[in-house]
């Protein structure tokens, strides 16, 4: 490792703690590696423009972010949570309840973290919070750990992202982020349930049965997105990439012709800020290009290969390893730098190591995800806060018990490889 790699960390990790936007910080970190090594800086831009342009799986990313925000702002979160309410708000804790359960269909949508807290998070936490029913603190924590879920159950805008550094199957991916998104889902509901218990909430008006047929039709539109995605795709339809522009489609059809909740100037707006979010992501993804160029120069991943073959590590142990690794990282970086700078390191190490890359890939994931809830970083907080005024210490104090019923979801995915790769081999996984 030279002296100009450190020199370069040193400028990232630099400017990032003085609140320098992390894309900006990783450019002028490579560029000044760039100099230091006496190489054309114009090579930076070279590989931006070969990375952006190569990659046809990026294209995914903004269309899925489309989506969410057509979504959010038409009238289709409104309809899923009335679902939720009638299926699982009669149980103790029941808005909890829904809160998770809307983020499980809603993940089937979106791909983003962020979308389901700032969309669906906002509505739910309002509806917890009235007449006193739950402390907001208790409805902001169960939002942000719920909104965990989103990137792990297909589509997954952190999984295309994987699929882009490791040159992994995004079909097989979106496959194996399933059953440990209903994991995550069942683990935090048990702990919804324990938590009600204990503090004696109250429950909730349950549902007529005979209401549940209307309120069921009228959000089965939009419960169909998740099977036209996933149709789509596994049924050799289209890409993934191409279903990412199938989604955006239908739900743009369905808020703005089958519920008519958008206008044209909605229209505008959306597509507005989704330009603005998709450029914010791309920055990030043009400086991880720089970065990991830099990274693959210094024969960096190699040496973390050949070091960890000496030390003999087990495929478990250097699981377990990542997961705590990850779980460090999570506190003060962000999922995209996680998954496009430090991962690649990893790759060869699991390639050597014989660990399935499509279930490293979920597990990187969601650990990734973890992160955005845990302090002091923890992004999904500053998002909750940002959008409905819950104040940060009452979110913190109440998210811990969340956060680890997620960590004991991740230790079983990582103990227990089958249970991720078992949806992927039964529809043709080889691995």
């Amino acid at each position: 490792m030279s002296f100009a790699f450190l020199a370069c960390l040193a400028i990232l990790f630099g400017l990032s703690a003085f609140g320098a936007p992390i894309a900006l910080s990783m450019i002028v970190a490579a560029v000044a590696y760039l100099g230091m090594v006496g190489q054309d800086l114009a090579l930076a831009g070279e590989q931006i423009m070969q990375g952006l342009y190569t990659s046809f799986i990026l294209l995914a990313v903004p269309l899925f972010i489309v989506a969410a925000n057509i979504m959010n702002a038409g009238t289709i979160s409104d309809r899923l949570l009335n679902f939720c309410v009638a299926a699982v708000g009669r149980f103790r804790g029941g808005l909890g309840h829904v809160n998770v359960v809307a983020s499980l269909i809603f993940s089937g949508m979106s791909g983003s973290a962020i979308a389901d807290a700032a969309g669906i998070g906002k509505i739910i936490i309002q509806m917890m919070t009235k007449d006193g029913r739950y402390p907001i603190g208790f409805a902001a924590a169960i939002t942000a750990a719920s909104a965990t879920i989103g990137p792990v159950i297909p589509p997954s805008i952190p999984m295309v992202m994987y699929a882009l550094v490791s040159d992994t199957s995004v079909g097989y991916l979106f496959l194996g982020g399933i059953t440990p998104g209903l994991l995550m889902g069942a683990v935090l509901m048990i702990m919804v349930a324990r938590i009600s218990k204990k503090r004696g909430f109250a429950l909730e008006t349950p549902t007529p049965l005979r209401d549940m047929p209307r309120i069921t039709l009228n959000a089965f539109p939009a419960l169909m997105m998740p099977v036209i995605l996933l149709f789509g795709i596994y049924g050799g339809a289209t890409t993934p990439t191409e279903a990412a522009a199938v989604a955006a489609t239908y739900a743009f059809c369905l808020a703005a012709i089958f519920y008519r909740a958008i206008s044209l100037r909605g229209t505008y707006d959306i597509l507005s800020a989704s330009a603005r979010s998709s450029a914010a992501v791309g920055l990030v993804i043009g400086g991880a290009l720089i970065f990991n160029y830099i990274v693959a120069t210094e024969n960096i991943p190699n040496t973390v290969a050949a070091f960890l073959r000496t030390i003999d590590l087990s495929p478990i142990a250097f699981l377990l390893m990542v997961n705590v690794l990850l779980l460090l990282l999570g506190c003060i970086l962000d999922a995209t730098t996680i998954l496009l700078v430090i991962i690649p390191l990893f790759l060869p190490a699991a390639r050597e190591l014989g660990i399935d890359l499509v279930h490293f890939g979920v597990i990187v994931v969601v650990n990734t995800m973890i992160g955005l809830i845990t302090p002091p970083y923890g992004i999904l907080l500053f998002v909750i806060n940002a959008t409905t005024g819950a104040p940060m210490r009452d979110m913190i104090r109440e998210i811990w018990p969340f956060m680890g019923a997620l960590i004991v979801a991740l230790l079983i995915m990582t103990l227990a490889p089958g249970l991720v790769l078992w949806l992927p081999r039964l529809l043709g996984y080889g691995g």
